[in-house]
């Protein structure tokens, strides 16, 4: 198989964020060999979009309504050629542009890290006063200037089965099958990122697809990245798939509480804990995995490949600076670093309504916080001060709480219904505050329970409206903003270029110097939640047992072990500013246990 990783000149991608905000920034980066996820939850919102995106490129556009036979999945189908085609279109006119300022191929260049092979060429060819040798070199770095990759990302815990007439359909119709469906049946020779854990269904669901198996050349035109939160995760996994012969390319950590959207908390593995194992284990890994593919291949006939060069090991959750981005890439050996949040004040990259971009920018740690917002009861990151929180707290004060539900794709409760509905639905929250008085709380524990019932928000269709406002699509809608806490750290809107010269050294847009390391910001953000969860337990309102809290106390402990080890690899002023914010959380993690005896 070929080696993936010399397929992007960057060291850095753009992740999945909500429905909206990265909806269409492949059209907007990917002909810089910028590599990026579109969410495939809201067909919706991706029929809408096809339909703008038609109109502005003079693209036939035939709508693909909900009545239609497999709809979700041809919506979806539909709207990835479109921006398959005009990506390729878009990379052969930067190929041929001129090597002049301000063109394409030209910011393409400006664009890479300065370490970048590609980039040093680049510079010797702007120096080179040889005429021969300058047009010699052009030519390559026209025929380098590769695009990044068009990556699309499920959510597998979103599977909601669909219905017909009262009657359930087959789960071939499912929401995240459809969308399965509707990713391997367009012309994207790219990745499929699943996140929030297995789903076998689904996964057993891609062997249908020849796409996701080696042809005649050992390669995979559709590739599998597993977002994973630990290794052990990414073992288990990982097996499943290679006993189907399925070849997991990509293993993407993730941060479980400093990230953006939905937060899956650990049982305390710090990031870079997890980094290490994956490290240590790297080949070991390989070794366990490598057989079991092979011997699937084999049974089904498939082709025999070698895989050790296509197997990454990628990052994302709270990056904020250059030095934390060279420290992941160079100490772990990670192939890429995601870069999420900082891109929601970039225009050129994301896509964000104008209200909610201004409130962005003034955001307080007090406005970006940990909520209960998400119907499917996993901890959600939300802004305070969005329009979408405004609404809601809007239609609480007039005796109207909840959402009208338009799309319902995170609608899995039958506690009042037989069809499941969503906990954010205007239906299920005046039924469940009927009965709550009659459950027999006491008062404390009402009121919270309360509170979260109110909490919930209609994430799944205002996410998007940080798209259908700014597009004109929907001009009046309410937009949900699931920035993670590193927010903070930026404040104004910065270019594309900007960006990118922050992520690689050659500038700082932060906001301040006295910013956590992300290592410690993330370790911050368990302490909290871990002490938010034994303040909860008396009244039988913590999400974790006993047993989890005190493994999660450990474990965390050990992390902080850990990195005071780690800080040895840190240049002087970084070291002690890290050990001293190690010795805080220290401090502040070792009266929780006290406080839970005492219980």
């Amino acid at each position: 198989m070929p080696d993936y990783t010399s397929l992007s000149n960057h060291t850095f991608h753009i992740p999945v964020m909500g429905t909206g905000f990265t909806i269409d920034t492949p059209l907007k980066v990917a002909k810089y060999g910028i590599s990026s996820s579109i969410s495939l939850v809201d067909d919706v919102l991706i029929e809408q979009v096809r339909k703008f995106y038609c109109e502005k490129e003079n693209e036939p556009y035939e709508e693909i309504s909900s009545k239609s036979e497999d709809a979700r999945a041809s919506r979806i189908t539909a709207y990835l050629n479109l921006i398959d085609r005009l990506v390729k279109k878009q990379v052969r006119e930067l190929q041929s542009s001129a090597f002049e300022e301000g063109s394409e191929i030209c910011k393409y260049y400006d664009l890479l890290p300065d370490d970048a092979p590609l980039r040093k060429l680049y510079l010797e060819m702007l120096a080179t006063t040889d005429d021969s040798r300058k047009k010699e070199l052009q030519e390559t770095l026209r025929s380098q200037a590769v695009p990044g990759s068009i990556d699309v990302n499920i959510m597998t815990k979103l599977d909601r089965d669909q219905y017909e007439k009262g009657e359930k359909l087959p789960a071939l119709y499912a929401d995240a099958m459809s969308a399965l469906r509707g990713f391997a049946e367009s012309t994207l020779s790219s990745a499929i990122v699943f996140s929030a854990g297995i789903n076998k269904r689904l996964y057993r669901y891609m062997t249908e697809f020849k796409d996701f198996f080696p042809d005649e050349n050992g390669d995979c035109k559709k590739k599998i990245i597993l977002k994973v939160s630990d290794h052990r995760s990414s073992e288990i996994q990982g097996r499943f798939l290679a006993k189907m012969g399925l070849w997991a390319s990509e293993y993407r950590i993730e941060s479980g509480l400093n990230c953006g959207g939905h937060a899956f908390a650990s049982k305390g593995y710090l990031l870079g804990v997890v980094l290490e194992e994956f490290k240590r284990k790297k080949n070991e890994l390989l070794e366990k995995l490598v057989p079991l593919y092979e011997k699937a291949l084999a049974a089904k006939g498939g082709v025999t490949a070698s895989l050790p060069d296509d197997f990454r090991i990628t990052v994302q959750g709270g990056v904020g600076t250059a030095d934390e981005h060279r420290f992941l890439l160079n100490y772990y050996g990670v192939n890429s670093v995601g870069w999420g949040t900082p891109f929601m004040l970039v225009p050129e990259a994301t896509q964000m309504d104008s209200v909610n971009l201004q409130r962005l920018m003034q955001a307080s740690d007090d406005d970006v916080y940990l909520s209960d917002a998400s119907p499917l009861g996993v901890p959600f990151w939300n802004l305070r001060t969005s329009t979408s929180e405004e609404r809601r707290r809007e239609r609480i004060e007039e005796g109207k709480p909840g959402s009208s539900c338009p799309k319902g794709f995170v609608g899995f409760s039958t506690e009042f219904t037989k069809r499941p509905i969503c906990l954010a639905s205007r239906a299920y929250i005046r039924q469940k505050l009927e009965v709550l008085p009659q459950e027999g709380h006491s008062p404390e524990a009402y009121e919270k329970i309360k509170e979260k019932i109110l909490a919930k928000a209609c994430i799944c269709h205002e996410l998007g409206g940080n798209a259908t406002i700014p597009m004109g699509i929907e001009p009046d809608a309410d937009a949900t903003v699931c920035c993670g806490p590193g927010i903070v750290d930026f404040s104004r809107i910065a270019t594309l270029q900007e960006m990118l010269d922050h992520i690689y050294g050659r500038i700082s847009l932060l906001t301040s110097t006295d910013r956590p390391h992300m290592f410690v910001k993330e370790l911050g953000l368990y302490v909290d939640y871990l002490r938010k969860e034994i303040e909860n337990y008396p009244a039988g309102l913590a999400v974790n047992s006993a047993a989890f809290l005190e493994g999660m106390r450990e474990n965390l402990f050990k992390g902080i072990d850990y990195y005071q080890t780690l800080s040895s690899q840190f240049v002087e002023d970084s070291r002690e500013r890290f050990l001293a914010g190690l010795k805080t959380m220290r401090a502040a993690l070792e009266p929780l246990f006290l406080e839970k005896a005492e219980m």
